[in-house]
């Protein structure tokens, strides 16, 4: 049979040597520092969108208003 020619990268080598498995292990639990901080930046977020939200919905009104607005002055009374 023919020999094969290219070479093996070390790397790889060292790879294969270093892992037995390509399962991984199952990620650790979360502390709950992090917890809290994940539960802190989502109520960031929420309450971000919600104020844009608050904030934006004047501008996003399409309902006729009265914009002839009269005002009396003292000057028109005289």
């Amino acid at each position: 049979m023919f020999r094969r020619r290219e070479p093996v990268p070390f790397a790889f080598v060292a790879e294969a040597e270093r892992y037995r498995s390509n399962i991984t292990p199952p990620p650790q639990r979360a502390s709950r520092s992090q917890i809290v901080g994940r539960v802190l930046m989502g109520l960031t977020v929420t309450a971000g969108l919600v104020g844009a939200l608050l904030f934006g919905l004047p501008a996003m009104d399409t309902s006729p208003q009265n914009t002839h607005h009269s005002q009396n002055s003292q000057a028109s009374t005289r």
